[in-house]
């Protein structure tokens, strides 16, 4: 990448020479990203790297740029004009639905300043898929390695994929954690842990101390070498060959629950039907029901399975992949349900909660 740091302090000039004025999305594509692109090792000029106005099919409405590897889309990029709301919804979920169609997982939302990254493959609602945020504005050495993720060298790589795992599992912990302490009344199994490891307080103590906690959990970015990069692809090609004869097994172990059925949970006062089903999905509400004979509604027809009618739903907004009616969907994970407490929750909660025998019901 040929004067990568030159081309952005230029493209930083730019960017505040012109901010404020209505440049339009035409001039801050050429001015603004564009020289980005070029500076990030992506031939703009090729067809074969870099496709503008690209479209799967003809009748779709275009994508700003797709950036190709061996002439297969491997990232998309919908540009606004400079100053343009980024948080807009729409652009996110529209972009964001048509990767998952074209079997992009990458996404970039800009506006020429400031650059979102999106992992459109995340099982996810639409804003937990943001990997990264980028000001070029922002004269920081964390801009330039955030950006060269999307180099066409790391690109081929696939730095990004890995940096996201991480950020992936660094989430799914925090949030979990999290929950642990955002109840009135705790999570038991977290009281037994603390009084076993303080044995002189009372569990009504620990209630108590728990209940004024305010937890603050940071997960630093920090730039990857080139040998743990290395190290790490490596890895996940042998932990890959070794996870094929055990995952079965594990994931029973894992999820013992997963054996429960909607009539199971509807026989056990679990699920008393009809029972509402919710998703916000790519920016739309879809909605479902279980029925008291175990099947589920969605948009007026019946479905054997959640994740039948929850793959249905995700094709109604974003379009089935390539050769398949709808797309894979864990259906216990995808519909919410809304709890005693108002919120909004899984429905595989309710298969844990019945595996533990617990009493709750929903009304």
């Amino acid at each position: 990448m040929a004067n990568w740091e030159e081309t952005l302090a230029q493209v930083r000039e730019k960017i505040l020479r012109y901010r404020g004025s209505p440049i339009g999305e035409q001039n801050t594509k050429a001015a603004l990203v564009e020289p980005v692109l070029r500076a990030l090792g992506w031939d703009v000029g090729d067809p074969e790297e870099v496709w503008r106005e690209y479209r799967r099919k003809n009748t779709d409405n275009p994508v700003d740029y797709a950036l190709l590897i061996l002439r297969t889309p491997r990232l998309f990029i919908e540009a606004k004009a400079l100053g343009g709301d980024l948080d807009e919804p729409r652009w996110a979920s529209q972009i964001m639905g048509y990767a998952v169609v074209s079997g992009v997982e990458w996404v970039v939302l800009t506006n020429g300043d400031e650059y979102r990254v999106y992992n459109s493959h995340a099982p996810v609602p639409v804003e937990e898929k943001l990997f990264r945020t980028i000001r070029i504005s922002d004269d920081q050495a964390r801009t330039v390695e955030a950006l060269e993720l999307l180099s066409k060298e790391r690109m081929k790589e696939k730095w990004i994929n890995i940096l996201w795992k991480a950020h992936f599992v660094d989430r799914q912990v925090l949030t979990a954690i999290e929950a642990l302490f955002a109840s009135a009344d705790p999570d038991p199994a977290l009281v037994r842990l603390l009084a076993r490891r303080l044995p002189a307080l009372s569990a009504s103590d620990i209630k108590t101390a728990l209940g004024r906690a305010r937890i603050n959990l940071d997960f630093p970015v920090e730039p990857v070498a080139a040998n743990d990069i290395s190290a790490a692809r490596n890895l996940h090609a042998v932990e890959s060959a070794q996870a094929t004869s055990v995952r079965s097994s594990e994931h029973r172990k894992a999820t013992p629950w997963r054996d429960v059925s909607i009539q199971d949970l509807i026989a056990a006062g679990f699920i008393q039907p009809p029972l509402d089903l919710k998703k916000d999905y790519l920016g739309r509400r879809v909605t479902a029901r279980v029925e008291s004979n175990g099947r589920v509604t969605y948009a007026g027809k019946s479905y054997s399975s959640l994740s039948i009618a929850g793959g249905m739903a995700r094709a109604s907004v974003a379009g089935a992949p390539p050769g398949k009616q709808y797309p894979h969907t864990n259906g216990w994970i995808f519909w919410r349900f809304e709890d005693q407490d108002g919120r909004l929750k899984a429905l595989d909660e309710l298969r844990q909660r019945y595996f533990q025998r617990k009493p709750t019901t929903v009304v």
